[in-house]
């Protein structure tokens, strides 16, 4: 499978390197929604990574990935500590370039 660089890093991230990996990734003002939820710009960002680690204690496979209407929609496996561990989630990236504007999970 092969995707963007910044998708593949933003995997990455998730395994090893922590919130900072994720500040070159975003634009200033992406946003993120996630269990019903929206985080605007990368502070929020941030937290909301940080604290969804801290919460489920999770990883990321990523399975498969394609591009649709702009989008680049990539299909992981997420194992961590929650009810029905583990699940297949959709993350739905757009991208200015290289940098993540907007992700979509669920």
């Amino acid at each position: 499978m092969t995707l963007p660089e910044s998708i593949e890093a933003y995997f990455a991230a998730d395994h090893a390197q922590g919130p900072n990996a994720l500040l070159p990734l975003f634009t200033p003002h992406a946003v993120v929604s996630d269990e019903h939820m929206r985080h605007d710009g990368i502070a929020a960002i941030t937290a909301w990574w940080t604290a969804a680690k801290e919460k489920y204690r999770h990883s990321t496979e990523p399975l498969e990935g394609s591009q649709t209407d702009g989008a680049h929609i990539v299909r992981a496996k997420v194992t961590g500590q929650f009810p029905g561990s583990p699940i297949v989630l959709t993350y739905r990236f757009r991208l200015d370039g290289e940098k993540i504007t907007a992700l979509e999970i669920g």
